[in-house]
């Protein structure tokens, strides 16, 4: 019994370790980092409602290397294939096992959870719309197909390279027909994908040119009240400056005209000075004859 547990447990391992290599990277790209896989399961939800509508999806997975290109991730439509090839075996190892701890050792089961339980929840809701019933055989029945329906798409991209030529070509006038039939309907997902990226883009850049302009248009308003401001103390400045200047003339004029005034007040002084020396000197000139 240990020994059946442990070569359980050793082929789990061997398991996980097998899928951490990046099939169809190899030595040649780089590893798969857990945010770039993150934004890969991103995408591939995004288009998995596409996956589910069409069998010949190579025009999905150029769809989705080009969407990682845009957010710097440089893989081609094989290496995202086989990586979501990866993904999903993994998946369907942790959904065969019992223990919670080995899930957890599976960083990205969460995500791929969610992605096939929405696309159950269309298959039942497409089942509904439909409105199959029955007895508890069809029901169980039904049930058994839609448990391995969550799967099928990703199984037939598995087998895809297993089938016959002659297969190969049934399916592609099959294929063929329902294009036909219905033009629109493989490609309905990639338009409303390629649509709302198209919608974002154009949200984001409005976005970017509204914040642009206010930025503008705020700048523009502080300029102006700078500059408004900047000739205010500028004519205040030039006010004080003539004020100055006027009181420094009336100062100069009036101490000119006191200048001028004690001048004038001197030599009037000189003069009154001069005829009284001149006067005494003729007195004493008088007397001296007179003597």
């Amino acid at each position: 019994m240990d020994q059946g547990h442990h070569h359980h447990q050793g082929q789990l391992h061997h398991h996980f370790s097998v899928s951490n290599i990046d099939p169809g990277g190899g030595d040649r790209f780089p590893q798969w980092s857990i945010q770039e896989t993150r934004d890969f399961l991103i995408i591939r939800a995004e288009l998995d409602p596409a996956f589910m509508e069409t069998k010949r999806n190579k025009l999905l997975w150029e769809v989705i290397s080009t969407r990682m290109k845009e957010k710097g991730y440089i893989r081609s439509p094989d290496q995202c294939k086989c990586k979501w090839k990866n993904l999903v075996t993994r998946f369907k190892g942790c959904e065969t096992m019992e223990a919670e701890g080995m899930r957890q050792q599976f960083p990205f089961y969460n995500e791929l959870q969610t992605i096939f339980a929405a696309r159950m929840q269309r298959m039942l809701w497409l089942e509904a719309e439909g409105g199959g019933g029955g007895g508890g055989a069809a029901a169980a029945s039904s049930s058994k197909k839609k448990t391995t329906a969550q799967f099928s798409s990703d199984d037939e991209e598995e087998n895809e390279d297993q089938i016959s030529e002659g297969e190969k070509a049934k399916k592609k006038r099959k294929l063929k027909g329902t294009i036909n039939n219905n033009p629109q309907s493989s490609t309905t997902g990639i338009n409303s994908a390629a649509a709302a990226v198209i919608n974002g883009v154009k949200e984001i850049m409005e976005e970017y040119m509204k914040q642009q302009m206010q930025m503008e248009t705020q700048w523009l308003k502080a300029y102006e009240t700078r500059e408004e401001e900047r000739r205010v103390k500028e004519m205040e400045w030039r006010q004080t400056m003539e004020a100055l200047e006027n009181e420094r003339i009336m100062m100069d004029r009036r101490w000119r005209e006191r200048e001028e005034q004690r001048k004038i007040r001197e030599e009037a002084r000189a003069d009154k000075r001069d005829a009284l020396i001149t006067a005494l000197l003729n007195k004493l000139r008088r007397s001296e004859d007179n003597v």
